[in-house]
């Protein structure tokens, strides 16, 4: 995946997944989408024991690509369209906008360097796909309504004082201080950690396109299984169908 727009290096146990558009501000076109939602599948798959989510180049994406949006961001957001079975560690430099955000809620921990910038502009611009709308359960509620109705940037001091960032870097220094935490995490127990954060899911609340984009992508799973390819050739076959449960 060295040339991919989504790159994954696997380090001693640790996966650096990266956003590899830094052209572009690392936008999140159909490409880019289907390339992360294939970076957490590989990860699930790996020995890697956790994972640190980040951007090429100066930023950490500016969001959903304006002039080539992809068809359904939540294939890519972890929890929504791809379930991610391992700690996730979102290191931020940078712009992280729109989608860009919806991706650090979803993550277990977030770093950012002293040039981070947390933005939601989806009000002013005049569409919404609104997954950003469980970030209430994540953050204190007036702060998630003052990101998300003033579509007002926060800088990473902010985003630290209020609890979407847990720690800060200098410049120069994200990669590593988003290991800190990668470390500590690989040597723990894998039961253990699975067994958190499946139940920190069910206690943290889920707003409505997040939960309908879980629904439509557990939907689509089935709609395009191979069981579902054999069990119409069956009908049409009029035999007794052979499901694999793939």
């Amino acid at each position: 995946m060295s040339t991919s727009v989504v790159t994954y290096e696997s380090r001693e146990g640790v996966a650096i997944i990266t956003l590899n558009r830094p052209e572009k501000k690392n936008a999140i076109n159909n490409d880019v989408a289907y390339a992360l939602r294939d970076a957490f599948v590989r990860f699930n798959a790996s020995k890697d024991a956790v994972a640190v989510l980040t951007g090429a180049g100066a930023d950490f994406t500016g969001g959903a690509d304006i002039k080539g949006p992809p068809d359904d961001l939540a294939v890519c957001v972890p929890g929504v369209g791809v379930d991610v079975a391992k700690p996730l560690i979102a290191a931020v430099s940078g712009w992280a906008v729109g989608g860009g955000l919806v991706l650090v809620q979803m993550c277990d921990l977030c770093v950012a360097d002293d040039t981070a910038r947390f933005w939601y502009p989806e009000a002013k611009i005049g569409i919404s796909g609104a997954q950003i709308a469980s970030l209430a359960a994540r953050i204190p509620h007036k702060v998630a309504m003052e990101i998300m109705l003033a579509c007002e940037p926060i800088g990473a001091e902010r985003a630290y004082q209020v609890g979407l960032v847990n720690r800060m870097t200098a410049r120069g220094k994200l990669i590593e201080g988003a290991m800190y935490y990668a470390e500590k995490i690989r040597d723990c127990s894998p039961l253990v950690l699975a067994l958190l954060r499946r139940f920190v899911a069910e206690v943290l609340p889920k707003g409505p396109s997040e939960q309908a984009a879980i629904a439509r992508m557990q939907l689509a799973r089935v709609r395009n299984s191979d069981d579902a390819k054999e069990g119409v050739a069956a009908f049409k076959e009029k035999r007794r169908p052979k499901f694999s449960g793939a």
